[in-house]
């Protein structure tokens, strides 16, 4: 009520892009002050539970539900975000040179159709200027997951490079990574999803993963492939037999779209990527598709239009190891991943399992 009642009518009246930086700006200031993440983890965090605890690549999630990337972009709030009862979350998406974004304004509200529409075009600080944020934050209470991308001036035949670049500056920083080439905001980002492009980037993308590994020593991190709800099933099929002879290990269904059916706002026709309650069918549709083609053999985490906890539970069935929210959080402010974790673990008695992990592709089971 904190967040809907008094914060959400303040920023609402705000320029969206000013205030997402007085969100990012206020948690990264009261992440770092003495006892400011324990107050936060009084007001917002998230009652820990044996059933939604999971581990997966090694790695161990207090809950599945995490932070998607593009509201901390620079790392600037990991300690802020890490205590109003995420599981994990995701910083990025970083590129290697610094770069501004497209021009303003780039961020659009739709409250009529609980949805964002974003054009912001990969703006962050670099490779340089994150490290420099995540080394300064201290030890981290839950999952970080970073997210890269290439910049705008790289040609796409030079796309590894970028790739690999970010790996290479940030391996040390993350414990697992996100190849983001399915943003719609880059020009040809998304041509990098299909053909020959892709296979030889995932090849690039392992090699650079594997070099690190033998730098640093310990677990090979593992790294995803965020892929665009805009896919026909051919497309689907033929990116889930790359993906999995890739040896990546996993993917994150879905970025936002570039859809517009069934809108209502007056932004409606703004250039960007569509998020929120639009996606929540499509994105589950695709989860569904990409865990048949991959015969449930490569985790898949589940992002679009995830409000309540029966969407997150829908995307959990239809594949999805663990999930991530973005708009929700927007609209719903932090209150909203107590409201999700405490339905997950309700919908999952209900249901006869004794953990999250059992719930994952239980539509395709008939359970």
């Amino acid at each position: 009520m904190l967040y809907k009642n008094i914060a959400k009518p303040v920023l609402f009246k705000m320029d969206p892009e000013k205030a997402h930086h007085l969100i990012i700006d206020g948690l990264h200031t009261f992440g770092n002050l003495p006892g400011g993440r324990a107050v936060l983890n009084t007001v917002w965090g998230v009652r820990a539970a044996a059933e939604l605890r999971t581990e997966l690549w090694g790695i161990e999630f207090p809950n599945p539900v995490g932070l998607a990337a593009g509201l901390d972009k620079n790392g600037k709030a990991v300690p802020g975000f890490s205590n109003i009862g995420f599981g994990f979350m995701e910083v990025g998406t970083v590129t290697p040179k610094p770069q501004e974004g497209n021009p303003l304004p780039r961020l659009f509200r739709l409250p009529e159709d609980t949805a964002l529409i974003n054009r912001m075009g990969f703006n962050n600080v670099g490779i340089e200027g994150m490290k420099r944020n995540l080394r300064n934050q201290g030890k981290r209470t839950i999952p970080l997951a970073i997210n890269i991308g290439k910049n705008k001036a790289t040609p796409n035949e030079q796309a590894e490079n970028d790739y690999r670049a970010c790996i290479e500056a940030l391996y040390g920083y993350g414990d697992f990574f996100v190849v983001n080439i399915s943003s719609p905001n880059t020009p040809d980002l998304r041509s990098l999803q299909h053909g020959d492009e892709l296979s030889s980037l995932l090849v690039a993308v392992k090699d650079e993963i594997s070099r690190q590994h033998a730098r640093f020593g310990g677990r090979e991190k593992p790294v995803l492939v965020k892929i665009a709800p805009d896919l026909t099933a051919q497309e689907v099929e033929y990116m889930a037999a790359t993906i999995l002879r890739s040896n990546v290990s996993g993917i994150i269904a879905s970025n936002t779209t570039i859809g517009r059916e069934g809108l209502q706002s007056r932004h409606r026709g703004e250039t960007g990527g569509l998020s929120g309650r639009p996606l929540t069918e499509r994105s589950t549709a695709l989860i569904s598709e990409l865990y048949r083609a991959t015969e449930g053999k490569l985790p898949i985490i589940g992002s679009g239009g995830i409000f309540t906890a029966e969407d997150a539970y829908a995307k959990i069935r239809a594949g999805a190891s663990l999930v991530e929210i973005y708009t929700a959080l927007i609209y719903e402010g932090p209150a909203v991943l107590g409201r999700i974790n405490q339905g997950l673990i309700r919908l999952l008695r209900k249901d006869g399992f004794s953990n999250v992990s059992e719930a994952i592709g239980a539509a395709h089971r008939g359970k």
